[in-house]
């Protein structure tokens, strides 16, 4: 469920156990990319370093993966399964991370 499908009361209980994801939703959904591409997005063997992508860039390639334009070993299947709004968090994390 991402944030803007939640009831009120499933928000706020959701900031108050998470008050990280709150302030960086991008931060959270990153957790599930850090085991190919590293918790900081550096890249892990032959996997791409994806810190400092831009985002526009990023948003990009990831409809590429989703429509199978790109090719891909498992990232076409993982990318349709995200929101626009979660694609534009990660675009922001990934886009500063360092």
């Amino acid at each position: 469920m991402t944030l803007s499908r939640m009831t009120p009361a499933a928000l706020m209980a959701a900031l108050v156990a998470f008050p990280v994801a709150a302030a960086d939703p991008g931060k959270m959904l990153a957790q599930a990319c850090a085991g190919c591409h590293g918790q900081s997005g550096e890249g892990l063997g032959s996997v791409p370093d994806i810190r400092g992508y831009d985002r526009a860039f990023f948003a990009e390639v990831w409809q590429d993966f989703r429509e199978d334009r790109r090719p891909a070993t498992i990232m076409n299947r993982i990318a349709r399964g995200y929101t626009e709004d979660e694609v534009a968090a990660l675009a922001d994390y990934f886009a500063r991370a360092e």
